[in-house]
């Protein structure tokens, strides 16, 4: 079968349809012309937001530790003071409880920050996961596998906002003494 010209497809096309396509072609690329702009616009978007956020974090951190220095500042301020009381007029016992108004104020500093202390009693439930064994002692007042004393106190950290229920990460297990199983 031999294509003649007057049969084929393209000229029994109506001719207008090579424009309509044209046109169809123009109208597709503008709108894909338009949809890489706005991808590209989104993309930097979402580029100045990743920025933005970085930025907050690092300036969130800076505030956070400035509030922790602004606030032991305090302490130290104390430490000199104690450290330039004469000698020769203070008593031993006078000293330490400087020394303790000093450990008080630093403890509370701490606690308005999240920091609580983690001291355990004698008889407590020995638990790994806020205490560490340093050493086994003997002790008939305890029962076995109970606390006998604690050698260094530990500390946690809130993690929780407020408003959640609260959680604490151990930042240094309590070092104890237990009595043997």
């Amino acid at each position: 079968m031999t294509a003649d010209s007057s049969t084929s497809p393209i000229n029994q096309a109506d001719p207008n349809s090579f424009e309509r396509l044209a046109s169809r072609a123009a109208e597709l690329e503008q709108q894909f012309a338009d949809a890489q702009a706005k991808y590209l616009r989104s993309l930097a978007d979402f580029q100045n937001f990743q920025r933005r956020a970085l930025l907050n974090e690092q300036e969130a951190r800076l505030q956070g530790r400035g509030q922790v220095v602004q606030s032991l500042l305090g302490v130290l301020d104390n430490f000199d003071l104690a450290l330039n009381v004469d000698t020769m007029t203070a008593t031993a016992e006078q000293v330490v409880k400087g020394v303790r108004v000093i450990r008080e104020e630093l403890l509370r500093i701490l606690q308005s920050h999240g920091v609580n202390l983690l001291s355990p009693e004698q008889g407590d439930e020995f638990d790994p996961m806020v205490h560490q064994a340093v050493v086994q002692q003997e002790d008939d007042s305890v029962p076995p596998g109970r606390i006998v004393a604690t050698l260094q106190p530990g500390y946690t950290l809130c993690t929780s906002l407020p408003g959640e229920p609260r959680q604490e990460r151990v930042i240094r297990p309590a070092m104890v003494a237990v009595r043997p199983a």
